[in-house]
């Protein structure tokens, strides 16, 4: 789709979230880290452009800039910066991402193959703001009114019962539908709570409204770390991961 591609150009740029230019930062963000040197390393902290990641064996570290995500792991020293040319791997998805206005009705198609193939990976939601009704959790809210439910296999029709609060709704999926509207009649409060069954499975889900539209990628990252929507910041660190890999010093 046209928009799409455009918004990965701008993205790659300078990154353009919901319509808002934001300028790259200097800055360099910890997302993630295990191993003996995760105490130097603490998500949500800051790395100056121009340092170092000293790490020793069995170090696994995460870090997020404007451009994208990258996985350091020890041992060794790498530069805090990302290459010139880093651009993350899948920068369309990406963009599609972290869009708070564009979620559109998606239609999924089976896929075929034979044994021999190599397995495709599990799909995940394209849209970093929808429900997954298989996932239970925190879910992030930029925009209340524009929120969906999104669900892996859409080969048939399915209901989706929604209920807590004294709220008790459905969402409903065509056969060929992976994306359905949240009913109005459940309100997307912070802190509002709900279960959800789809008669195969059941997922305790908690809304957390993030207010202001997170600014680019560390905005984003911070405001999923701070409300501890662990599943959102995973799938939002695996879509950014940079192409170019990592570079040592």
């Amino acid at each position: 789709m046209v928009w799409g591609r455009v918004a990965a150009r701008c993205a790659l740029a300078g990154w353009v979230v919901a319509g808002l230019s934001v300028p790259v930062l200097a800055e360099t963000m910890v997302v993630r880290a295990t191993g003996p040197s995760a105490a130097a390393y603490r998500p949500g902290s800051r790395l100056a452009d121009g340092g170092a990641v000293v790490l020793k064996a069995g170090d696994v570290v995460t870090l997020l800039d404007a451009k994208g995500t990258r996985t350091l792991r020890g041992p060794g020293s790498y530069s805090v910066s990302a290459a010139a040319s880093a651009a993350p791997a899948n920068g369309v998805m990406l963009a599609a991402l972290l869009d708070t206005k564009r979620v559109r009705r998606a239609r999924t198609g089976a896929v075929r193959g034979n044994a021999s193939e190599v397995p495709a990976a599990p799909p995940h939601r394209p849209n970093l703001w929808m429900v997954d009704i298989a996932q239970s959790g925190t879910l992030c809210v930029a925009d209340p009114a524009a929120v969906r439910l999104w669900r892996a296999d859409a080969a048939k029709a399915a209901t989706v019962r929604i209920s807590g609060g004294g709220v008790n709704a459905a969402a409903s999926f065509a056969a060929g539908e992976s994306v359905a509207a949240w009913p109005a009649m459940a309100p997307v409060r912070d802190g509002a709570a709900y279960r959800l069954s789809d008669g195969a499975r059941v997922i305790e889900l908690r809304f957390a409204l993030l207010g202001p539209t997170p600014a680019g990628l560390d905005g984003t990252a911070s405001s999923l770390m701070a409300h501890q929507c662990t599943a959102q910041l995973d799938l939002l660190v695996e879509t950014a991961a940079l192409a170019d890999g990592s570079a040592r010093n």
